[in-house]
């Protein structure tokens, strides 16, 4: 059998570029190494993420997978947990950028609130900053809050529970075939070959994620990519407790490269780095989203290398508690998972795309946005072929 597209990797790249072939109404199928998905894809927060996005192409990007994403989950049976992006603020530098952003185009439907308006909008923001231990590098000081930017433009899934849905809803409503546990060992488009079989594709999309030493290892080796790998934590707030919209704060101004490219990052980074050095050292900032059962999925941190050790850090881990109870007062959290997870990164763009030749493209995000940008970047791909 002949199939129009196969796709090699069922993570969220992959699952984007077979719906999207499915969309056309070509015979697909996808074919992942593992039994079940268990790589980055399933290991993030689910948070679909327009705002902050790298300014151009990149967040135009984004912002086409929200509206993508908004039309999947209904039909897939997908619940959005909550919607929107709370990010707030404690250092004056914070709403110079912010102000600076707001009038850029990337601001189109944001707004700044007042330290008020963010606690009406989400009551249990510390409205003093006075918060926990000091037993880390950083002080642990009290920082008031001055406000919030409130962006009406994100989703958040559970993604854990999100991509095996996608995937069932793929095969179940769109005929696409899934080969799971199966190996691709060599691509020469039409044809491929697997630890299982052999197959003709018309088309070939290779999205196997941070797999960087496998197929076509010699088509990365110029972008001199590397790993990044992260740690995340899944707490139980008090009972009834809720998160309205996933929460952000300064730190995130200048990891993401939407604010922290623009020329008012400097001043924030600065002092950031002068009082918050442990948290950037681990490369921290905050994102806190909640799920149906009412915990908190709460992170991150960054480490890069060619390779990483599989080995979770408990300062890590207490920097990224801190780092909540800066922003929220919880009386009491409980927690109940800790987890890594690996993505492949770029220095010079924030996804790749290679054809080695006229039926095969080579796919990946680069910057750890697989969530928020996968399904817009699968459509130009296949527009472009």
């Amino acid at each position: 059998m002949t199939h129009d597209l196969l796709v090699v990797g069922a993570g969220i790249v992959g699952l984007a570029h077979a719906w999207a072939g499915a969309k056309r109404g070509w015979r697909v199928v996808v074919v992942e190494r593992d039994a079940a998905c268990i790589g980055a894809s399933i290991r993030n927060f689910g948070f679909v993420t327009v705002t902050g996005q790298q300014r151009g192409a990149h967040w135009r990007r984004a912002r086409r997978s929200r509206d993508l994403w908004a039309e999947l989950a209904p039909q897939a049976g997908l619940r959005i947990e909550h919607a929107g992006l709370l990010l707030a603020t404690r250092c004056e530098e914070s709403e110079a950028l912010l102000d600076a952003f707001l009038a850029t185009e990337m601001g189109e439907g944001c707004e700044w609130l007042s330290a008020a308006g963010a606690i009406d909008r989400q009551p249990g923001l510390r409205a003093d900053g006075a918060h926990g231990d000091s037993s880390h590098g950083d002080a642990l000081r009290s920082d008031a809050l001055r406000g919030a930017l409130y962006s009406p433009h994100e989703l958040r899934v559970e993604s854990r529970d999100a991509i095996p849905r996608i995937a069932a809803w793929l095969a179940e409503q769109h005929g696409v075939e899934f080969r799971f546990g199966e190996s691709v060992l060599e691509v020469e488009a039409p044809h491929v070959r697997t630890s299982r079989a052999n197959y003709r594709a018309e088309r070939v999309a290779v999205c196997s994620g941070a797999e960087l030493h496998g197929l076509f290892a010699d088509r990365w080796t110029p972008h001199a990519l590397s790993l990044c790998q992260l740690q995340m934590l899944r707490v139980r707030p008090p009972s009834g407790w809720r998160l309205n919209a996933a929460l952000m704060a300064d730190l995130s101004l200048v990891r993401y490269e939407g604010y922290a490219a623009l020329p008012e990052a400097q001043p924030l980074l600065r002092r950031l780095s002068a009082e918050r050095h442990d948290a950037l050292a681990h490369g921290i900032h905050l994102i806190a989203v909640q799920s149906a059962d009412g915990t908190l999925v709460v992170g991150d941190s960054h480490h890069y290398g060619p390779v990483l050790p599989p080995f979770a850090s408990e300062t890590v881990d207490r920097l990224i508690l801190d780092e909540l109870h800066r922003q929220l007062a919880l009386p009491s959290l409980e927690v109940v998972e800790r987890w890594t997870g690996v993505y492949p990164v770029s220095a010079a763009a924030p996804c790749l795309v290679e054809a080695p030749d006229e039926r095969t493209r080579l796919v990946m995000v680069t910057s750890g946005t697989g969530a928020s940008t996968a399904f817009g970047l699968a459509e130009e791909v296949l527009a472009g072929w």
